[in-house]
């Protein structure tokens, strides 16, 4: 659904413009309703994901077990911190500041179309990732079926 890399700049208010060419498949896919997220995974980085997407992660995150400290922390960082938001007419979505001052993005941000949902990385953040080299010993065995 979502792939591709764009270089962005968020406002004075926190404010992202939607690319264009995403524009469409958003108000599609969703009705232009968004939801703002951490990533558990890597720091630098949200999750930006449709709306219909994002009930599918939460309702699974949210039948883990609380009692296990692992599943309430991802669901402390997905579901706890969700933010939903829409584009207003300009397309600008609007990052949440505690969502941007966690990942440390400030003016200058890599949106990324993941398929389903989209990352959007700091920039620093994004060059140190895209710099790592997979190494042979990386390889999970799904990966050497894969024809490069």
């Amino acid at each position: 659904m979502f792939q591709g890399e764009t270089a962005v700049t968020l406002d004075d208010k926190g404010r992202l413009a939607l690319p264009t060419a995403y524009r469409d498949l958003i108000a599609s896919a969703c009705a232009n309703r968004l939801v703002f997220t951490y990533n558990p995974f890597e720091h630098g980085c949200l999750w930006l994901f449709p709306q219909v997407e994002w009930e599918k992660v939460r309702d699974q995150v949210n039948a883990l077990s609380s009692v296990k400290r692992v599943h309430r922390d991802l669901q402390l960082k997905l579901v706890g911190a969700a933010a939903q938001v829409e584009p207003d007419g300009s397309a600008r979505v609007l990052v949440p500041a505690s969502q941007r001052a966690a990942a440390g993005i400030e003016k200058r941000a890599i949106l990324l179309g993941m398929n389903a949902k989209f990352e959007l990385w700091s920039e620093q953040a994004h060059l140190n990732k895209i710099r790592q080299t997979i190494g042979e010993g990386d390889l999970s065995d799904e990966m050497l079926d894969l024809k490069l």
